[in-house]
């Protein structure tokens, strides 16, 4: 299963990027054999959508599963709509999201976690 992380740097022992739409990059990463890449998020420094670049550039990339800390509406509707399953909750770096999503041990919002535009200025 190929997932998508909100990262802050880029290599799996980074830390995983709470912000969705802000997040710097966003590594995609194989369940399975931890083979990864990795891309710069095009929302990071948009002026406005934010999230919705980043969804897009997520959906374009098709992938299974997006793990972030929070992610708002628009994106959320996004991802949504293309079947790309979200789980928030996670914490530490790229690696422990990942084992803590194969443990099952995040959660799988079924709305949005925060509102739109939290991830400005942060």
């Amino acid at each position: 299963m190929i997932i998508g992380i909100t990262a802050k740097g880029k290599n799996l022992d980074e830390p995983l990027d709470p912000r969705f739409g802000r997040s710097q990059y966003i590594v995609l990463a194989d369940s399975e054999s931890m083979e990864f890449e990795v891309f710069e998020n095009p929302g990071e420094s948009a002026p406005g959508g934010a999230g919705i670049k980043a969804a897009q550039a997520i959906v374009d990339k098709d992938i299974d599963a997006l793990i972030t800390g929070n992610v708002g509406p628009n994106a959320f509707s996004v991802l949504s709509k293309a079947n790309i399953n979200v789980y928030t909750g996670a914490s530490g770096t790229i690696r422990k999201a990942i084992d803590d999503f194969k443990a099952g041990l995040l959660d799988e919002p079924d709305a949005p976690t925060v509102k739109a535009h939290n991830g400005m200025n942060r």
